[in-house]
């Protein structure tokens, strides 16, 4: 047990990556700052720098993480469900993103700021979308063969059609405060 009044560096290294999670999600990679992480975890902005040197630093965990994070919920939907109920598993893990309606996908909104990113955290960015493109296109080419998903053209390319929906979607979720935009997402390749 820690008896001294020193946060434990594990705590306060996950405190800081969850809030720059949550203040990517609501503001981007250049709505915050070191000063706004430091007044809502209590340290100083020197503690921060102890665990990420940069901000690219800090941001390329939070994506990493975050990627992790998502891409383990989508790999643990079961693979034995139909297509149809994998697409509709993997909404409602979009749908969690949304929150109460405040924030976007953590990648989503730093696709937005591509230009200002620096290139690791863009490639970072990139292995997100592509990832969930190719578990799409997966699911899509299955709900083919099923009859039960409607794909127009090859799987791979309606798989980035649909992944730039579900993307979209959460836009307009946050803009009008609510999830139905989501929703009506899938509609579009159910059959």
């Amino acid at each position: 047990m820690n008896t001294d009044k020193t946060p434990d560096k594990n705590t306060v290294r996950e405190q800081l990556l969850d809030h720059a999670q949550a203040l990517l999600m609501t503001r981007g990679y250049n709505g915050f700052s070191y000063r706004d992480l430091s007044a809502l975890v209590g340290v100083k902005t020197s503690s921060i720098h102890y665990y990420f040197p940069s901000k690219e630093d800090l941001v390329l965990e939070a994506v990493n993480t975050y990627s992790a994070d998502v891409m383990s919920s989508i790999y643990a939907i079961d693979s034995s469900a139909s297509a149809e109920k994998k697409l509709d598993r993997y909404v409602r893990l979009f749908g969690k993103i949304v929150g109460e309606g405040d924030q976007v996908c953590l990648c989503g909104m730093l696709a937005a700021d591509i230009e200002s990113l620096p290139e690791d955290v863009r490639h970072a960015v990139q292995a997100f979308f592509k990832a969930n493109e190719t578990w799409l296109a997966k699911v899509l080419a299955e709900g083919e063969k099923q009859e039960t998903l409607r794909v127009n053209g090859k799987p791979d390319v309606t798989a980035r059609a649909l992944f730039a929906a579900y993307q979209g979607s959460l836009l307009a979720c946050r803009l009008f405060h609510t999830k139905v935009r989501l929703d009506e997402v899938t509609q579009t390749v159910k059959r």
